[in-house]
């Protein structure tokens, strides 16, 4: 029997690339492409902030097509909803049955996906779902994936740790109130090279911004070469 088509929800971090990571290496399910929501007010990644360029570098390293969701900024929610939920169609007519999630154990994001997909015909999935974080953390690292902290909410963390790569160091630095893989939005990170990328992406971290409460580092990547054009799904 042929396996299930699935898309990867792609952030540019470390739990959704973890998960491709898992999904892969299970082999359950066929990751066809990448889903990520994208600002086209500011060309980035929506809230992680991460340049198109270097998404587009991260996929052409992990091999999957990209399916852009653009968005304005600031975006309704209904305007994001209907630009999911119609990238999501087209989705399901190209075969896809599946969307990979890298949440770890928010329950109320949980129900949301599984709200917004239901009666589409994909099925939500959740492989990192329940995994203590402070171990999940370690092996991440402990595995190679070399990440940086992108976002970061000024409320838990300050600023100096925007920018920082996400090392053994920067978990001892987080706060007792922190989660280690900032699951309650304590931060957001940007992977560059891991089991799930082909090769490393060169980038060097650029300067650091804040707005609406959250402090930004700018990753810069090194080849502008480097970028994947978008592709329908399965190309």
């Amino acid at each position: 029997m042929p396996r299930p088509k699935a898309l990867i929800a792609w952030s540019c971090g470390k739990d959704s690339a973890w998960a491709l990571h898992e999904v892969r290496r299970a082999g359950d399910c066929e990751i066809v492409g990448a889903l990520t929501t994208v600002t086209d007010t500011f060309e980035r990644v929506s809230m992680h902030g991460v340049r198109n360029e270097l998404l587009l570098a991260q996929l052409g390293a992990a091999g999957l097509p990209a399916t852009l969701v653009r968005i304005p900024y600031p975006c309704p929610n209904e305007v994001y909803e209907a630009r999911m939920a119609s990238a999501l169609a087209e989705a399901k007519a190209a075969g896809v049955t599946q969307v990979v999630f890298g949440d770890l154990f928010l329950q109320d994001v949980r129900a949301y996906r599984e709200q917004k997909l239901a009666g589409t015909g994909i099925a939500p999935k959740f492989p990192l779902w329940g995994r203590p974080t402070a171990a999940l953390a370690r092996e991440m690292i402990d595995a190679g994936v070399e990440t940086y902290l992108v976002c970061v909410d000024l409320k838990p963390l300050s600023k100096e740790f925007a920018g920082r790569r996400f090392d053994r160091a920067l978990l001892a630095d987080l706060p007792a109130s922190a989660d280690p893989c900032g699951e309650n939005g304590e931060f957001h990170s940007c992977v560059v090279a891991g089991p799930m990328l082909s090769r490393r992406i060169p980038v060097i971290v650029g300067a650091t911004v804040e707005r609406d409460g959250f402090a930004y580092a700018d990753m810069v990547p090194c080849v502008p070469d480097a970028v994947q054009r978008e592709a329908p799904l399965g190309a």
